[in-house]
C-alpha cells in the first residue's frame, strides 16, 4: 500500500507539472497538438482528472497509514504482553495454604461520641 501511495504521488506531481508547463508555453505548445484556444470543457476536464487523482494519493496515503497504525498498535500488544510474563517470572507469586476470609466489622464502636438523635419538626 505505501508503494502505491508513493506511486500516485509521483503521477499527481508529473500531471499538474505537465500542465502547468502546458499552460505556460501554450503559445508554443498549443500549435504542436493543434489547440487554437483553451475551452472551459477542456479545464474542468483537466481539473477534474487532477482531482479524482489527488482523491486517490489520499485514499492510499490514509489507508497506508491506517496499516500501519494497526501494525504498531500489534506491537505494543506483543511488547505489553512480554513485559508482562517477564514481570511475572522476576516476581512470582506465593499463594497463600487458606484464603482469608474479610471479616465483618461489628457495631461495637467505643468512640466517646453520643448517639445521633433524630429531631422532627413539628
Amino acid at each position: 500500500m505505501k508503494k502505491l501511495h508513493q506511486i500516485l504521488q509521483i503521477a499527481l506531481l508529473v500531471y499538474f507539472g505537465a500542465f502547468l508547463i502546458f499552460f505556460i508555453a501554450f503559445d508554443t505548445l498549443g500549435g504542436i497538438f493543434g489547440m487554437d484556444e483553451i475551452t472551459s470543457d477542456s479545464m474542468v476536464t483537466i481539473i477534474l482528472i487532477g482531482f479524482i487523482l489527488f482523491l486517490a494519493a489520499w485514499g492510499s496515503s490514509y489507508a497506508a497509514y491506517a496499516s500501519l497504525a494497526s501494525t504498531i498498535k500489534k506491537m505494543e500488544i506483543d511488547a505489553n504482553s512480554l513485559k508482562a510474563k517477564i514481570y511475572d517470572f522476576e516476581h512470582p507469586r506465593i499463594p497463600t495454604s487458606q484464603p482469608t476470609k474479610p471479616t465483618i466489622p461489628t457495631d461495637t464502636d467505643q468512640s466517646t461520641l453520643p448517639p445521633r438523635q433524630n429531631i422532627m419538626d413539628k
